[in-house]
Formats: C-alpha cells, sequence, structure tokens
C-alpha cells in the first residue's frame, strides 16, 4: 500500500464518520426519530431528552463522561458495566505503553540509517513511514534493547491492568447479587439427568420426594420440564391470529374515517396470502382463536401429564439454601441428579435441558471438532483473500486486470479498501453459524451459549484473521523462494510480519471511523423503521415491535474488540505508530458505547459479569501470542540476548494460573457469603415460581378466550 492509498483510506473513512456523527446530531433532534435513538428512556417512562430546545450535538458527550457505573448498572445491568470496565481497560493498556514506546521506540527507529529496502512495510512513497517501525532497525543492532525492553513494558502493564480489573468486576459482581432485591434465579436450582421413575410414580413424587428428604427445611417445590414442542406451535399460531385480529379490527376502525360503514379487511387463506379462498379477516381470525383454544387447553393437560422431560427446576425458600444445594454433589453417580444455580427465566433454553450427561459430553467434543475443521478450511479463502486483494498479486492471478488497476486513481481506491472491505465481510458469514453450534452443546443458558459462541469467534479471529493474512499474504509473494530455499521460511515469515503493519493500521481505522459512525448514527434502523412504519405497522403493538431496539450482541463485539486487541499487542513494538489508532478505537467505543448503553439498548439478560473470566483469558492469550511473536521476531533479528524475553509467556501462564485460582471460583458460582443475609421476609415464592412457567402454559395471554378456568388446577397438580 503506497502513502496515497493509505492516506485515501484514512481520509474517506475519518470524512464517513464526520457525515454521520453530522446525522446524527440532525436526526436526533426530530421527534419522530426518538424512539430510534432514546428507545431505552422511553422504555424506562423517562422523557428522551430532558432539554430539547437547548440540546446542542456534543450534549451527549457530556452526559456520557458525567454518567457514573452505577448510572450503567440501573440502566442496562451489570453485564454491560463489565463490558465498558473491559473497554476501560483496555484503552488505559495502550495509554500508558504509548506513553512510554511511541516517544522512546519512534526516534529510535527514525534515525537509524542502516536499513535494508527489504525490510520496509510497504512499497515507493510508504517508506518514509516505514522508518518509524522495528523493521528499519539493522539486525544484530544495540537499539533493539529498547524494544526488547518495550515488549517488556507492554507485558507488565498489560498484567497489573488486568488483575486490577479482575478485582474490581469481582467486587461489582458480588455488589450486585447481595442486593436485597433478590431475583427469581436466586431461590432456584436447575436439575437435569433424572434417573429412571420407580413403578407408579410420577416425576413430580420423584423430584419432590427426593429434595425434600434432602432438604426438609428450605425445600418450596419443584417444577418438572416438560416437552412443549407442539404446544408451542398451537400457541404461536393463536397469538398470530390474535395480532392479526387486533391489527385487522385497527384498519377497519380507521376505514370509518372516511366511509361511516367503513370497509371491512379481507384476505387469501392460500399459500402467503395470494391464493385460495378470500374470506373477512375479522371473522376468520375470531374463528380460529375459537378453534385453537380448546385445543391449546387440551394440549396444555396432555403436555403436563404425558410429555414431562429427565430435568427440573427446584425451588427453596432462601437465596442461601438455593445457592448451597446448587453447589452440592446430589448423587454418587456421576450422571444421576446434576445440579447447578438455575439461569434466568428469560435465559433457559428449554430444548436443551432433558439432554442427559453423556449426549452433552459427545456433542461437546463433536462440535469441538467441526470447529476446528472449520477453522482450518476458513483459513483457505482467508488466505486467499489476504493475497489477492493485493494489487500486485491481483495482477499476477489475473493479468488482463493489469490496465484496469493500473489507472492511478482506481489503483488508489483499491488499495485503500479492497482488502479491509473483502475480510470484513467473509467474517460477517460467521456468527449464525457458531451461535447453532453452541446451543447444539446442549448449554442450557443463552449467556452461556453467547459465551461459547464468543470464544469460537475469537479463535476464527486471531487464526483466520491475524495469523491467515499475515502468513497468506507473506507465504504468496515469497513463494517461489520457499520453493527454491525452504530452510529460509521462517526467516521469510518473521521479515513479513511488519509487512502487513500497514493493512492492519487502515482495518483499524476503518472499524472505529466508519463501524462507529453506523452505530451512533443507526440509519440502518431508522431507515426499515419508518419503512415498516408507512408501510406495514397498523397498531401500536405493530409501531413498537418496529422499534424494538435490541441488545448489545456481545457474540459478535466481544471478539471483534479481542481482535483488534491481539493486532494491537503483536504490532505494539514492531509498529508503535498502531497504538494511537487503537487507542483511538477502545476510547471512541467507551464513548459511543456508553450513549447506546444508557439510551438505546435494552439487555436481553443479565448474568452478572460471567462474561468477564472469558474476556480476561482472551486477552491473556493475545498477550502470549505478541510475546511469542516477539520471541520470534527478535531472532529473526538475530539479536543474541532475545533469549531474555522467554520468561515472558511463562510469566502470563503463571499469572492465568493465580487468577483463576483467586478469582474465577466466585464467577462460576455464587459466593455464600453474597447471599447469606436474606433482608427481605417478604419473599414472594409462588411469583418466583410463576416467573419459569413457559408463556405456552401461561393464561395470561389468552385471558378473554373462555378456555382457562382449569388452568390452576392442572398447574398446581402437575407442576
Amino acid at each position: 500500500m503506497n502513502f496515497n492509498s493509505f492516506l485515501t483510506s484514512l481520509g474517506t473513512s475519518c470524512i464517513i464518520f464526520v457525515v454521520l456523527m453530522l446525522l446524527f446530531a440532525w436526526l436526533s433532534k426530530n421527534p419522530s426519530n426518538h424512539v430510534i435513538y432514546y428507545p431505552s428512556r422511553i422504555l424506562r417512562g423517562l422523557e428522551p431528552t430532558e432539554s430539547a430546545k437547548t440540546r446542542n450535538p456534543f450534549t451527549w458527550i457530556v452526559e456520557c463522561l458525567k454518567s457514573t457505573e452505577e448510572d450503567i448498572v440501573a440502566t442496562s445491568g451489570v453485564d454491560t458495566a463489565v463490558y465498558f470496565v473491559f473497554l476501560s481497560t483496555v484503552l488505559g493498556i495502550l495509554v500508558i505503553s504509548g506513553v512510554v514506546l511511541l516517544p522512546v521506540l519512534l526516534p529510535l527507529a527514525a534515525t537509524e540509517r542502516i536499513a535494508k529496502p527489504s525490510e520496509t512495510t510497504s512499497n515507493g512513497t510508504f517508506n518514509n513511514l516505514d522508518k518509524l517501525a522495528m523493521g528499519n532497525i539493522r539486525n544484530k543492532s544495540p537499539r533493539l534493547w529498547a524494544f526488547l525492553l518495550g515488549t517488556y513494558w507492554v507485558s507488565i502493564v498489560t498484567l497489573f491492568m488486568l488483575f486490577k480489573a479482575y478485582r474490581h468486576v469481582q467486587n461489582l459482581r458480588a455488589k450486585a447479587l447481595s442486593s436485597p432485591e433478590g431475583k427469581p434465579e436466586q431461590y432456584a436450582i436447575l436439575v437435569r439427568d433424572l434417573p429412571p421413575l420407580e413403578p407408579g410414580q410420577n416425576r413430580k413424587e420423584q423430584v419432590d420426594s427426593y429434595f425434600r428428604k434432602l432438604h426438609p427445611e428450605t425445600f418450596y417445590k419443584s417444577m418438572v420440564v416438560t416437552n412443549n414442542k407442539e404446544l408451542d406451535k398451537i400457541w404461536e399460531e393463536l397469538d398470530g391470529y390474535r395480532q392479526k385480529l387486533v391489527r385487522a379490527e385497527a384498519i377497519f376502525a380507521s376505514s370509518k374515517e372516511k366511509n361511516p360503514e367503513g370497509t371491512r379487511p379481507m384476505h387469501k387463506i392460500g399459500f402467503l396470502g395470494l391464493l385460495g379462498e378470500k374470506v373477512d379477516t375479522i371473522e376468520y381470525c375470531n374463528k380460529k382463536i375459537a378453534e385453537l383454544g380448546p385445543k391449546w387447553v387440551s394440549e396444555q393437560k396432555t403436555t403436563m401429564t404425558d410429555k414431562q422431560e429427565d430435568a427440573s427446576l427446584v425451588f427453596f425458600t432462601s437465596r442461601s439454601a438455593a445457592v448451597s444445594a446448587g453447589q452440592t454433589i446430589h448423587a454418587v453417580k456421576l450422571d444421576t441428579w446434576t445440579v447447578m444455580e438455575a439461569p434466568e427465566p428469560r435465559q433457559l433454553v428449554w430444548g436443551n435441558l432433558p439432554i442427559n450427561f453423556f449426549h452433552r459430553e459427545i456433542r461437546q467434543y463433536i462440535v469441538y471438532a467441526i470447529v476446528a475443521v472449520t477453522i482450518f478450511f476458513y483459513m483457505i479463502p482467508i488466505t486467499f483473500i489476504s493475497a489477492f486483494t493485493t494489487l500486485d498479486n491481483l495482477k499476477k492471478l489475473l493479468p488482463f486486470m493489469k490496465v484496469i488497476v493500473d489507472i492511478p486513481a482506481l489503483k488508489t481506491v483499491l488499495e485503500a479498501f479492497l482488502p479491509q472491505l473483502a475480510l470484513l465481510l467473509f467474517l460477517m458469514l460467521l456468527p449464525r453459524f457458531l451461535m447453532f453450534l453452541s446451543k447444539t452443546e446442549g448449554i442450557p443458558e443463552e449467556s452461556h451459549i453467547i459465551r461459547a459462541s464468543a470464544g469460537k469467534y475469537f479463535y476464527f479471529s486471531v487464526l483466520n484473521v491475524f495469523l491467515g493474512v499475515t502468513l497468506g499474504g507473506t507465504l504468496f509473494r515469497t513463494f517461489k523462494t520457499i520453493q527454491h530455499q525452504p530452510d529460509m521460511i521462517i526467516e521469510l515469515l518473521g521479515d513479513g510480519l511488519p509487512d502487513n503493519a500497514t493493512f492492519f493500521l487502515t482495518f483499524v481505522a476503518l472499524r472505529f471511523f466508519v463501524g462507529y459512525g453506523l452505530e451512533i448514527s443507526r440509519l440502518f434502523p431508522l431507515i426499515v423503521f419508518h419503512i415498516k412504519k408507512k408501510f406495514l405497522c397498523k397498531t401500536e403493538a405493530d409501531v413498537k415491535a418496529a422499534w424494538a431496539p435490541g441488545d448489545f450482541s456481545y457474540a459478535t463485539r466481544v471478539p471483534n474488540d479481542m481482535l483488534i486487541i491481539t493486532i494491537t499487542l503483536c504490532y505494539s513494538v514492531i509498529a508503535p505508530l498502531i497504538i494511537p489508532f487503537s487507542a483511538v478505537y477502545f476510547g471512541l467505543g467507551w464513548l459511543i458505547q456508553r450513549n447506546q448503553a444508557l439510551k438505546v439498548y435494552m439487555p436481553r439478560y443479565e448474568s452478572y459479569g460471567r462474561m468477564w473470566p472469558h474476556i480476561h483469558t482472551r486477552i491473556l492469550a493475545a498477550l502470549i501470542i505478541y510475546q511469542i511473536a516477539m520471541i520470534g521476531y527478535f531472532g529473526i533479528k538475530k539479536f543474541p540476548y532475545s533469549i531474555l524475553l522467554i520468561p515472558l509467556p511463562i510469566s502470563s501462564l503463571v499469572f492465568s494460573f493465580v487468577c483463576s485460582k483467586k478469582f474465577y471460583a466466585s464467577f462460576a458460582s455464587t459466593p455464600l457469603e453474597v447471599v447469606c443475609n436474606d433482608k427481605k421476609s417478604d419473599t414472594d415464592m409462588d411469583a418466583i415460581f410463576k416467573s419459569y412457567v413457559p408463556s405456552c402454559l401461561g393464561s395470561e395471554k389468552f385471558e378473554n378466550v373462555g378456555h382457562v378456568s382449569h388452568y390452576a388446577d392442572i398447574l398446581s397438580e402437575q407442576i
């Protein structure tokens, strides 16, 4: 990439960001757009903007800077607050590292005058910036001592900041769990792998007798998990007709404004509403609801009596009793009466609860194997993209493209954006597939599935993006040399590491300028909302569903941030200029995501910071990758004292072990001391129990259908 292409990429990304920020400032003032830019405040019953008349384009920045961690917890929960601990921790690592590395290493590299032309990071006019990188230092130079000490500095700062953050998150989690306002999940445990029934016994009797015997004073009630697939279908169909009826009645009412008699809505009942008999929508929906109501009740009774599964939720009268039971081994056999602390009601993945112990283990190994194979085969196209999207390589692969890519203006644009955009688009295909694999493992709660998916995405990012791009471009450029001199492969790959610094630098810039610009401007949600509102929404419920804000999507957000920190750490000493770019990425991310947490997103679940050990471990993994890469690169530089770096990855592994022993246990399980004082004596256990009843088994949804008179009896007897 030449200097013009670099400036084009950076300048264009910056202009796009400024335009998107101006759009945000303009569009967010329009009251009709408040549901897009302030949905969280609206759902919490607050005014979208507290001072709309005096509001200026930068007010949101001041509000974000003034907000406290308590504000984030109150608005978006502990998980969101922990995400900001992650952003601020990484920002601290980069700022503290950069304060030392930039003024020390850049002058040392720039004043070195014996660099080899082959050691530059690109061709042509970009060589001036190459002189600011470690590649400009000659082999065996005494100046390499500064870079070696810089490697130590980054490692020490990272370990210090991680330890400090882990301790802070641990306290944050304990404070949230010790709140006197107990949550339903704190009074329940999940029991899986129920043993076979004895003759004449049902699941309800089996579970009740077992836990009443072991916990006679604190056991409250059990809820046997049922197979609700068929019931869910009926419930969804019934709910669909109810919504369609409300919409049809709204259309009929609005038609009376033009014609006193109104026009009754009609639709065809065939394929996609395009074929078949044309019927009166209101009458048809009422008829279907009347038909499905008794069917729903009948299936409810059948489900609760005949479709009980090998899993159950067990409720206790106090939080401390539930926590103790959730951490106790109840049975001699490993694969029976497996217990764990219950997830939130909204987190439960009901279909995974009955999967038995050995099937879960087998599924896990199969998923790991699929992920490993997929990573391997995904590396092929990623490596191909990294080679193919380099213009010099593109001309070699496709000679007929030479005439086109040699046009100066087109060449600049292609070099500036083609590799980064190709890589970003290719990575967009992964998240749904990884979520599917994680769910297939048999994990019982959504937050755990998201953590598992994020972990897999991190492996893909590091192995395929970081290593794939680094090795792919180098192998392609030096393939002929490796053919004739295979013993030089390590040296060539090491020399190729700095060659990709400018690619990753522009990749980071593209991510924070364009990515965060789209995040704050919310152009796509805005356009989709107004299209739906104009053409599809007929009721207030339709409108509300159209602007529903969603959540932070940690399954993709955290791994993407992890990729940036991995790239930055690995190039922090080799090409220190990447540090300010990454600092802007995380600083801007902290600011913009702060605004989104306070005003836009609504959490879909709360795991009280269970994501942090996952984040901590992967930052350490990125640090170890960086330390090993630096050992190799110093070796290639023929620096005789590179052996002094060997203690670094060892110390990182020891640090990981210490943190795991010191902190992880309080994340894997709830500490008894944080819930031992139940300050509320009037706990509504019946409400806690009912919060776990699946929607398809509830009666509130269709209370006007006239078929739920005996529901309470069925529930009390069978569940």
